[in-house]
């Protein structure tokens, strides 16, 4: 049966699509009901303060793909235009992603679901097994996958679709002695909501009061389509219904995979990651969408934290909540070092492993580059953020506006501290950090700060067509 070696373990990573991190029962919203990972992080860590990259779905998944920032791999925006077939552009050609690692070193490799990084039917170096979308939205009924290659209309629920496409590679899995990495990526809760989901998780939420989703005044910066914001949709309530409804939906998929897992005796050696690309706001803030749900962008953390759980039997401790501020470019290192890999070539850029800090009674260091356990950085195109665990600096190249937040005294980002002069020496220490960063680790050619980013797609990569690859201003966020 697959890998039995406890150095070598198996992996499934499960990555949903647009989930805030207030949309888990264990992060404590007690009107989502998801069991199954609530079972998971008790079983194993979650991380309270996980972020992604950039708050829009293309260049997050990047970067977890690469552990590198959008200004070195080049993908600023969600990815618009041709996505399959010959003319397709793979926008990480020729970029080092730490699948390609796991192959060379015996994994088999799988996806099933989104990839949405370019090419989405082509399967990518080492995978054997490829199930993908064909764009990076669909309706939940009625979507395109590609099979390694060749189209498929699926007219059932996209999550179970999904789902069942998961479960069948671990079943043929089981069989072989080589350790097996899975990509389960849902599209789940992106939209579309509304009468979308299957009728008895709509009614889950029939009298839900949806506290966890404070209907806020609109934002000035959010954009609307005939008085609808653009990241939502007209009727609220359902809209609402039908994200938390995605989400259950997921759980329970979530929850198959578990038990299949369990039932073919992989349970105690494969690592199971949960997360998401992007964060999320339902009203929070005064926003429907994510970091493209307003313009200029934003930096909020509903839509920068993400949710992420990890769980090992015997390597990653069971009921702990780590706080250290953690990035997904983070990640491509800390799932070659859990996988007894070294990390060191997805640690050149920004990027460190964490595995130590997911041992149970680990301290919180993370040795040479324990500063970045306290710092954390995002960007979207020229808009740029540097949070420590006090405090959130967002810059706006070239003009603004800018942003300054206290986070112990404002944790709801509602005061804008830039022009308050008693500030004044926080801000230029802040601002010289985030500069010397992203001049650190971005290259010129795939800088975004100059880049006319307006959350509307990007057709091509950026080295092919530097300032023709974004479009606008109307989009629907992928």
């Amino acid at each position: 049966m697959a890998s039995t070696d406890p150095s070598r373990p198996n992996i499934v990573f499960v990555l949903s699509d647009d989930q805030g991190p207030w949309a888990l029962g264990c992060a404590g919203n007690d009107e989502i009901h998801t069991p199954n990972l609530d079972a998971l992080a008790a079983a194993g860590t979650r991380l309270e303060n996980f972020f992604c990259v950039s708050p829009v779905c293309s260049p997050a998944r990047a970067s977890l793909m690469t552990g590198q920032i959008p200004s070195r791999h080049g993908v600023h925006d969600y990815l618009t235009g041709v996505e399959v077939g010959p003319q397709a552009p793979d926008y990480l050609a020729g970029q080092p992603l730490f699948t390609d690692v796991l192959a060379d070193n015996g994994y088999r490799m799988g996806l099933s679901g989104k990839w949405h990084l370019g090419a989405n039917d082509a399967p990518r170096q080492g995978f054997v097994h490829w199930y993908g979308l064909e764009g990076g939205g669909s309706p939940y009924r009625g979507s395109t996958m590609y099979r390694d290659g060749a189209s498929e209309h699926v007219t059932e629920y996209l999550t179970d679709a999904i789902t069942d496409d998961a479960l069948g590679f671990l079943e043929a899995e089981a069989a072989l002695p080589e350790p097996f990495f899975l990509a389960v990526n849902y599209t789940a809760p992106h939209k579309p909501w509304k009468g979308q989901h299957p009728p008895e998780f709509e009614a889950l939420y029939d009298d839900c009061a949806f506290a966890s989703c404070p209907q806020e005044p609109a934002h000035p910066w959010q954009p609307t389509v005939g008085g609808v914001a653009i990241g939502g949709e007209p009727d609220v309530r359902a809209a609402l219904v039908g994200y938390f409804a995605a989400v259950s939906a997921m759980d329970a998929a979530i929850g198959r995979i578990l038990a299949q897992l369990d039932e073919l005796g992989l349970s105690s050696n494969t690592l199971i990651v949960f997360s998401s690309d992007n964060g999320f706001n339902c009203g929070h803030h005064g926003i429907w969408g994510k970091g493209n749900g307003t313009f200029p962008q934003n930096m909020y953390d509903s839509s920068v934290k993400v949710p992420a759980i990890f769980h090992l039997p015997g390597r990653i401790a069971a009921g702990q909540v780590r706080t250290e501020l953690l990035s997904a470019y983070d990640v491509a290192a800390t799932l070659l070092d859990l996988a007894g890999l070294d990390p060191a070539p997805f640690e050149t850029g920004p990027g460190s492993s964490f595995a130590s800090l997911l041992a149970a009674g680990s301290p919180s260091d993370r040795g040479s580059r324990a500063s970045d356990a306290v710092v954390v950085y995002d960007e979207y195109g020229p808009v740029r953020m540097i949070r420590t665990a006090e405090w959130k600096y967002v810059h706006r190249y070239p003009h603004g506006p800018h942003e300054l937040y206290d986070l112990v005294l404002d944790p709801g980002e509602r005061h804008n501290l830039v022009a308050d002069p008693s500030c004044a020496g926080r801000l230029a220490e802040l601002r010289a950090q985030l500069d010397g960063w992203f001049r650190s680790h971005g290259v010129p050619a795939f800088d975004g700060v100059s880049l006319p980013v307006a959350g509307a797609g990007q057709h091509h990569p950026l080295g092919a067509d530097p300032l023709g690859a974004f479009i606008g201003p109307n989009w629907d966020g992928v």
